[in-house]
Parts: C-alpha cells; structure tokens; sequence
C-alpha cells in the first residue's frame, strides 16, 4: 500500500471516529435533555383507587428505578440468581413471592414510568398485597392493603446486587439480549449502551455496602413475607455502622388505617415506634423512594392520597363459611380471654415485653438515638412530620385483630403459623414450618405450611434462629379444646 493510500485511509479511519463519537455525544445530549422530561402514566392506572394503590408510581423511579429493558433481561441472562431457599427457582420475578396478575406486564407493587426513558420502581403495594387461593388447583385472589406473606423482600436486594456483581453485566450482553426482545431507536441506544447500562452497573454496587448485613452467615434469611425494616432505616437513612441487632418482622396488614388515634396512644408499627399514621406513610415511601424525593410538593401529594385510601380501605371478609353457632360460642370466650388486650382502650398501645414474653430482636433494631437522627434527616428535607418517638421503647404494641383471618403467620415475627397453633403453649407450637405458600387452611386459620407443595414454594422457618423464637403470648392456652375451636370460629367474622 503506498503513502497516498495510506493517508486516504487514516483520513477515513479518522473521520469515521469522529462521526461516532459526535454521533455518541449528540445521542446522550438528546436522551438528557429529554431525560428530565416525565411521562404520566397510562390512564388505566387511575381507573380505580385500587388499580392506582397497585400500580401507580409514588416517584421512586428517579433514584431506586431500573431502566426497564434491564429489568426486562435479568431472568434472560442471569438465570440463576433467581433463587428460592437457596435453590434456583423458574419463573423469573414470580421466584420472589410477588403477586401477579394474569394479563399485567409487571407484579402488583412494580411501576413503569418514562423519565426520559422507561424505568421499573417499587410502590407500597409490593410489599402490602396478600394472595391466598382456596385450594391448590384455584388461582390466587389478591387482597390490597394485606400483608405481602409470599414476597421475598431479601431475595430482591440481593438478585440485584449480584447481578451488578457478575461480569456479564456489561453492555455487550446486555444489549445483545435486549436486542433479542425490543427494537430501541438510535438514541435510546446509544444511551443504554454508553450510558444508562454502566450508570445502573455503578448504582446498585454502591448498594453493596449498605446491604453487607443480609449477606452476613451469623445472620438467618428473613424468609418469605418478612423484613429487617428497621434496620434497613438505620442502614439506609442514617447511614449507621452495622452491628449485631437483628429483627425480621412480619410485613404488616395497612388497612383501616384510620383505627389509629396518637391522641389516646394508639400508635402504628410493632412497637408503636412512630407517632402517627401519616409519619408512618411518610417515612415508609422514603424507604421506597431510597434518597430525598426529586419532588416534595409531588411527593407529599402522593403521601396525602395513600394516607386517605388506606385509612378508609376496609379489612376483607372471611370468604368461607363460618360456623354461626360456633362463632357465637366463641364470642363469650374472647370476651372473658381476649378483649381486654384486644377491644378495649389498650388496644394500639404498648405492651411491656416482660408481659407479652415474645421475641425481643425487633425491639432490639432500634433506640431512642437511631430515631432522633432519622428525625433531623427527614426535617433536612424539609418534610414536617410527628416522626418517630424519640425514646427506648418497652415493649410490642397490642395489635388490632381486624382481618386477623387473613395476617398469618401470626406473633409480630411470624413464628407461629396459624391461630389454631396460637393457642397452644409455645412448647407445643410448631418448631419449623415454611411460610410463604397462599393455600389457605380455614380449620387453623392460616396458609398451610406442611405437605409438598409448602415446601416448594415456602422457605423454611426454624424458630430456634436468632430473631424467629416463637416463644410468648400464652394467652388462652389453657382454655379446653372446645372453646379454643370455638374462639377461633368467631375471630374468623373479625
């Protein structure tokens, strides 16, 4: 090849980079300069109060989303890391327990917003939509405002960092795979290529270091329909050092939340940690959103209108038949055993460990300090709320039973599986069972927890693990066998 040849082809070469990489610059200029350009969502979204608490967007997609198209291929490339009690289960996103609706493109709970470019974020109802089935062969019933018993909250932090973790989370693969289900435009392509793949590879690694305690082999797997959720404020909000407090607590039921009067001490949370229902809100969809909202005034908004629609949401029927005359037998006995806690003046305020004797992990996530400093980081904001109660707290709040039927398993941990079991010295009550599994048992009042299918879709809990003692609330365990049968018909019409 001679001089002239060669000087042609570097010209070429030369030019031929320089067009890609103004074609690189134009591509992330224009994606920007749209990405701050927000799309409302669909209009059925908003078709009713119920599809909006489902699916509606709180705002989380600014800082906690994932760009869609990733989300979309992570079961497609990373396969395996979709696991359940330590085993790889098919199905993708439905291995995590979430509540899916036929016919839906994402889980309930899970959003699709355009931010510039369609993102995937949480809302309350991934963690607050129950699903029972009233035989194995039925399809599940979705119940909003219930407590998420099958979703595996620790098992979704983890599938994404681990995923961030692993070489192949790169824009060759990655685009390669995306290539294989969508079709992008120029743009979209050159920012997740150059851009949106290796900005969401650096986010969730930085993940890595406020989630080191859910990979710690001293601490137990939260298990299905369980978080640590204060620790994750300590973690996440007030940056806290990690220690060795451990809580995993039930994901509880959010309906009827307008029970709870802060005037006469009826406080939500286990342990009546905050002053009232709107702080609750407030600091629970920060968990979600993970950072300060992009919009306050939007934000709040968005607040106010989870606040109204639960607080008025009702709790749901028993939808099997009840024995009346049993129920009515029943009634006398909770009168005499049980209502003094639970339908009475008390009912909503603490009850001292010592009394209740249940596992005090939970307690021991969370201090009068840990609240004062959340408190600062939420006024910085610029956020006026009641906050959480800066002070040691004693013991567990005495719970509601509204939709008891419905709450298993039961005690603030989840240690006991049914109401039936409830009722028997702790002794006698189950060592080990798995939870998780939406096939409901109307003669314990529960979800079955034994037998196959139980154990292939639950994860095990063993209540001799650290913060799953299934120990305490003797109450009514000496009562004969005719009126426990008895008292657990009536709780049914709760």
């Amino acid at each position: 090849m001679n001089s002239r040849s060669l000087e042609i082809r570097r010209a070429a070469l030369s030019a031929g980079l320089l067009a890609l990489v103004l074609l690189v610059v134009a591509g992330i200029y224009l994606g920007w300069s749209r990405g701050f350009r927000e799309e409302p969502q669909p209009a059925w979204v908003f078709e009713s109060a119920e599809s909006r608490f489902k699916y509606g967007s709180i705002g989380a997609e600014h800082d906690a989303g994932v760009p869609y198209w990733i989300f979309y291929v992570l079961p497609r490339v990373f396969p395996e890391k979709f696991r359940q009690d330590g085993k790889v289960a098919p199905g993708g996103y439905a291995a995590l327990g979430v509540a899916w609706e036929q016919g839906q493109e994402l889980p309930v709970g899970f959003t699709r917003k355009t931010i510039g470019f369609a993102r995937v974020a949480n809302n309350c109802a991934a963690c607050h939509t129950t699903s029972y089935r009233t035989s194995p062969d039925s399809n599940p019933v979705f119940v909003v405002g219930g407590p998420g018993h099958t979703v595996n909250i620790e098992n979704f932090f983890r599938l994404l960092i681990d995923c961030a973790r692993d070489p192949r989370f790169n824009a060759d693969i990655l685009m390669a795979e995306i290539d294989r289900v969508t079709d992008l435009d120029i743009i979209d392509r050159l920012l997740y290529r150059f851009v949106i793949i290796p900005i969401t590879k650096k986010r969730l690694l930085e993940r890595e270091a406020q989630f080191a305690w859910i990979y710690r082999s001293d601490f137990p797997d939260w298990g299905r329909g369980r978080d640590d959720g204060m620790n994750l404020t300590r973690y996440f909000m007030i940056r806290a050092p990690m220690d060795d407090a451990f809580g995993p607590a039930d994901i509880p039921a959010v309906w009827n939340l307008g029970k709870y009067h802060a005037e006469t001490g009826q406080l939500p949370n286990y342990a009546g940690d905050t002053h009232d229902v709107h702080s609750v809100m407030v600091d629970s969809a920060l968990g979600v959103l993970g950072a300060a909202p992009a919009n306050k005034a939007d934000f709040l908004a968005q607040v106010k209108w989870l606040q109204d629609y639960l607080s008025n949401l009702p709790p749901p029927k028993y939808p099997f038949p009840i024995d009346a005359a049993r129920a009515a037998a029943g009634k006398p006995v909770f009168d005499a055993h049980c209502a003094a806690c639970h339908a009475s003046p008390r009912t909503g305020t603490r009850l001292p460990l010592a009394e209740v004797g249940t596992d005090k992990g939970r307690l021991d996530t969370w201090n009068k300090d840990a609240a004062i400093k959340a408190n600062r980081i939420v006024a910085a904001m610029g956020i006026d709320r009641r906050g959480l109660v800066e002070e040691d707290l004693p013991g567990y709040k005495i719970p509601f039973l509204d939709g008891i039927w419905l709450r298993g398993p039961y005690l603030h941990n989840g240690s006991v599986p049914t109401l039936r079991d409830l009722l028997e010295p702790a002794a006698d009550r189950p060592k080990a069972f798995w939870r998780g599994y939406d096939v409901f048992d109307p003669v314990k009042v529960g979800f079955v927890t034994e037998g196959e299918g139980a154990k292939q879709v639950g994860t095990r809990m063993d209540t001799t693990q650290r913060g799953s003692g299934n120990q305490g609330h003797e109450f009514g365990t000496t009562l004969g066998r005719a009126d426990k049968e008895a008292l657990v018909e009536y709780l049914k019409t709760l």
